[in-house]
């Protein structure tokens, strides 16, 4: 797959992401443009990490980036009949609280 998939941001991930300083968010938006050229799950052979139901956090059908020097994630949603990857959250690791946080703006 040769062409990237349209980004979006939710609203509360565009202020996740200002909430970064800027070496971080240089960072995150490295890590974004990079999984955008290839969102599907690792199970179809691209970059996305799926999450699941566990925990009692039900994000079935979404994906994380992981940003292990930094300690952050961003989940995203792939929105294939649009080819869009929209972003819903962008946070600290911080105990998973970063997949309570995904879990609670998806309702």
């Amino acid at each position: 797959m040769n062409t990237n998939y349209q980004v979006e941001f939710s609203d509360e991930a565009k202020k996740d992401r200002e909430s970064f300083n800027k070496s971080q968010r240089v960072q995150i938006n490295r890590a974004i443009e990079k999984v955008s050229q290839n969102p599907l799950p690792q199970n179809e052979g691209g970059y996305g990490k799926p999450l699941g139901n566990k925990q009692g956090r039900n994000l079935t059908g979404y994906c994380k980036i992981v940003l292990k020097g930094l300690g952050i994630r961003v989940v995203y949603k792939l929105i294939r009949t649009e080819t869009t990857m929209k972003i819903i959250v962008i946070a600290a690791r911080a105990d998973e609280d970063v997949y309570d946080i995904a879990a609670k703006r998806i309702k």
